[in-house]
């Protein structure tokens, strides 16, 4: 019975301290960390990792969004640990798989999860949609995004490396549309801030 660390980050400029510290508290005895988006299907950690556990082992995450971010994927990587008999124990819903209630609320909060995601993009789409009705939208051409450089940055700037205003004049963007642009990336990647003490 072993106790299982997985930790991601979507970018490589992004830091798994934050998670690491949480897999110290657990004091787990070994760590699968890779630095790849949620989305990508093709996690080579994550693969390592469910061919690794065993009957009676735990796995801790920092948050379900570590493992994935479409509620499919996440409850297929749920069955294929509870299929093996692994309890999974996420931390920042406090979740604990070993109880009925643990998985009830893990299929709860996965579903939610990607409900939010969805509800962002017909948020815009309707947003559009209107103000094209009320002949507000010129039909102007949205500023294409590089979002490999874009992860970079933010790594930089949640790091404190470099300023928002630094970010926002290597990315070539307004306050406004850098804000907003920051608010998709976070959605996209899982990326919630941490609550006060």
């Amino acid at each position: 019975m072993s106790r299982i660390g997985y930790i991601r980050v979507s970018t490589e400029h992004q830091e798994t301290a934050r998670q690491q510290e949480i897999m110290c508290d657990y004091q787990v005895d070994r760590i699968f960390s890779e630095k790849i988006s949620g989305a990508n299907k093709d996690r080579p950690q994550l693969r390592a990792m469910l061919d690794y556990v065993r009957e009676g082992d735990t796995l801790y995450i920092e948050s379900i969004s570590r493992l994935g971010h479409s509620t499919k994927d996440l409850l297929n990587i749920i069955d294929t640990l509870t299929d093996k008999g692994v309890t999974l124990v996420s931390h920042k819903e406090n979740i604990d798989t070993d109880t009925p209630t643990g998985k009830f609320m893990l299929t709860v909060f996965a579903a939610l999860s990607q409900l939010e995601r969805e509800q962002l993009k017909q948020r815009q789409r309707e947003g559009i949609e209107i103000a094209k009705a009320q002949g507000k939208y010129t039909g102007r051409k949205p500023i294409e995004i590089d979002w490999t450089r874009f992860g970079q940055l933010y790594g930089e700037w949640k790091s404190k490396s470099i300023t928002g205003r630094d970010f926002m004049r290597k990315m070539g963007l307004s306050a406004n549309t850098f804000y907003r642009r920051v608010r998709e990336y976070e959605a996209e990647h899982g990326i919630a801030e941490p609550t006060a003490a």
